[in-house]
């Protein structure tokens, strides 16, 4: 006789498979949407694992941390905690392209980021491998482990990394399964996946070989120093404060240097000699890896013309001397990878404590995901992460926030998370790969974006803040928070109108930076506007503001300087904007529209857009076609007015 169907050990609104860094983000932003969350994971010891290099941040990255930061997320404090040292990037170009980067102790961030999730009472952890989504039809009720247990769930996110179908490879007769160094890869989910009819592809990436610092030269070597004591706030400074000693002087968390060599020319020839030895090179390996962040095989073979490629030696933590070598990233067979570390300046007597390798693993097209990064065939799925073809922490963390906010808007039947190309990177990253799709790793770039003068690393909480507020996702501290530094911003563009300043008190500080005398009183918003002319100095100068944090006056300062700027980009943005509250009926007819060409026809059937804005970002959607588009809409309209709510409602 057999058992009866077993029942669900436990049921949430939102379960998220994974604990990387798209799935944790995803489980937070769950929870402070109100939706009871569970995240399953293979190992609780593993939730928020840097997987390979020990840094949060950097160009256009860092950017993405300040809008997790600031709609709930938990990267930039997890980082606050675990930070060994802190650079801003860019600060030779002026603070409208400035780019936050730290360097993380390993086991710090990992065990802060359990803490932080912990810390949410409607976010529970389960250990287990799941095995199988349970589907109703084609809905997704739940899911059960490779150990027997089913829980049920009103939607799911997946967020898997590189672990579905992982396959490790360490020069071509080395090639073990694994998602990750020491733990086995996900085949069942992978497979039921495909059985559903989703369209998968594989991607490749790589990690370069780890060293005992204790047998480096640091002698020899370029130590590049923290930054942290020039800035007075944390990473997280939009819900930090700056922690102060006795003597009411900052204090951050130790801070270690990273060191500064290169691969040469005995190294290179090392690698030109093996290279049929690498995994990518030898033919173990077929797919695509991130055109940014290449193998050291690729730097050979791609640019031989270059003298040396430099490196970075990062440590790992602080109760560790391991050092991450940034910028060897290999596939060469370990014996190789030894003898290349020897041949560069300062290692030659360098102990390799791990080697570097590169794994292949599963991902899906990301245009088979709507706006929410729901998947279109299966209601109630959502990916996030490298599992729709992306590369990075950052990447993750941010599609993390849009998926799990989005699964708990499903469960709940409330208002979703879909941020414009005008709103932040996040929107960018978003729209990017559910229009255009990828074919390489996806990487962020301030290239991609055409606001990246108005979508700042400094200026995230004054864009984000009305979604987070009006999405519930602030507790009642973090709302008098951004209370308190919105009108701090409000109270330095006042000060700024409202003073003026002499040209004899203006005289000294214009001197030091070789800025032209005044001829008459002006106004400190006036003047702000010079190059090299800083607000703070005339706020010190003029003995006001004195009370304004620092990244007040910076935003501010901002917004004067380049006025001209940001008002042609806010036009555009605004434009974008109206495009965006146009919306579209996930069930138009776009095969009958004949006056759209056919490329766009078809690419919009395809992609079915939720707005104008998605439409017009479509590749092969020409300006022509989205007019023609209104057009055909307008039609429809007229002829089927019980259709004109559904075509123009709009949502958060």
């Amino acid at each position: 006789m057999s058992l009866p169907f077993p029942s669900f050990e436990a049921e949430y609104d939102v379960l998220v498979i994974g604990a990387g860094h798209a799935g944790t983000e995803a489980a937070v932003a769950a929870a402070r949407r109100g939706a009871r969350t569970a995240i399953v994971t293979s190992a609780l010891e593993t939730i928020g694992q840097m997987s390979c290099n020990p840094a949060i941040g950097g160009v256009a990255k860092g950017t993405v941390v300040r809008e997790v930061d600031a709609l709930g997320g938990i990267m930039a404090r997890a980082t606050d905690l675990a930070m060994l040292q802190f650079r801003m990037l860019n600060r030779s170009k002026g603070p409208a392209v400035w780019a936050p980067r730290a360097q993380c102790d390993r086991g710090l961030y990992r065990r802060a980021v359990r803490t932080l999730i912990e810390e949410h009472r409607n976010l529970e952890t389960v250990q287990g491998t799941v095995a199988r989504l349970l589907l109703d039809g084609n809905h997704v009720v739940g899911v059960e482990t490779l150990e027997g247990r089913r829980f049920g769930a009103r939607t799911v996110v997946v967020t898997t990394g590189t672990f579905l179908r992982g396959r490790i490879h360490i020069g071509t007769t080395t090639s073990l399964a694994g998602g990750r160094a020491g733990e086995t890869s996900a085949t069942h989910l992978a497979e039921q996946l495909e059985r559903a009819g989703l369209e998968v592809a594989r991607f490749k990436t790589g990690t370069p070989p780890r060293i005992d610092g204790r047998t480096v030269d640091w002698t020899v070597l370029d130590r590049q120093e923290s930054e942290i004591d020039q800035f007075d706030y944390t990473w997280s400074h939009f819900w930090s404060t700056p922690r102060r000693d006795a003597a009411g002087n900052t204090r951050h968390p130790q801070q270690m240097p990273c060191l500064i060599t290169f691969l040469g020319a005995e190294g290179k020839q090392l690698i030109e000699k093996h290279i049929g030895e690498s995994a990518m090179y030898g033919g173990a390996i077929a797919s695509r890896g991130p055109r940014y962040c290449p193998s050291v095989e690729d730097k050979i073979v791609k640019f031989p013309g270059a003298e040396r490629h430099q490196l970075f030696l990062e440590p790992e933590g602080h109760d560790t001397h391991e050092l991450y070598v940034n910028g060897l990233s290999t596939s060469l067979p370990a014996p190789v990878q030894l003898a290349v570390l020897h041949s560069i300046p300062g290692l030659e007597r360098a102990r390799m404590t791990r080697a570097g390798y590169a794994i292949e693993y599963d991902y899906y097209p990301p245009t088979q995901l709507d706006s929410m990064l729901q998947v279109r065939a299966l209601p109630g799925l959502f990916f996030a992460g490298q599992i729709n073809g992306t590369t990075g922490y950052e990447e993750a963390a941010g599609q993390g926030v849009v998926a799990g906010a989005n699964a708990a808007a499903v469960a709940l039947d409330v208002a979703p998370l879909v941020l414009g190309r005008e709103t932040s990177y996040i929107g960018v990253l978003v729209n990017d790969l559910v229009t255009r799709g990828v074919d390489e790793p996806y990487r962020l770039f301030t290239s991609r974006s055409e606001f990246r003068l108005t979508v700042r690393q400094d200026n995230a909480l004054r864009r984000l803040a009305p979604i987070g507020l009006t999405l519930g996702l602030y507790d009642e501290r973090e709302r008098e928070i951004v209370a308190r530094r919105l009108a701090a911003e409000d109270e330095a563009r006042a000060l700024a109108d409202a003073t003026s300043i002499r040209p004899e008190q203006a005289l000294p500080l214009l001197t030091e930076v070789d800025s032209a005398p005044l001829p008459h009183a002006v106004r400190l918003s006036e003047l702000a506007r010079r190059q090299h002319v800083s607000l703070g100095d005339l706020f010190r100068v003029m003995g006001v503001g004195a009370d304004l944090p620092d990244d007040a006056v910076i935003s501010t300062e901002l917004e004067l300087k380049y006025s001209g700027y940001f008002d042609r980009e806010r036009a555009q943005a605004d434009k974008l904007r109206r495009m965006g509250d146009f919306k579209l009926d996930v069930a138009l007819p776009y095969d009958q529209m004949l006056s759209l060409s056919l490329e766009a026809r078809q690419k919009l059937s395809r992609l079915q857009p939720r707005t104008l804005a998605q439409a017009a970002g479509a590749p092969g959607v020409s300006p022509t076609d989205v007019q023609n588009l209104v057009i055909e809409i307008e039609k429809r309209r007229r002829s089927t007015p019980s259709t004109r709510g559904r075509i123009r409602r709009k949502s958060t």
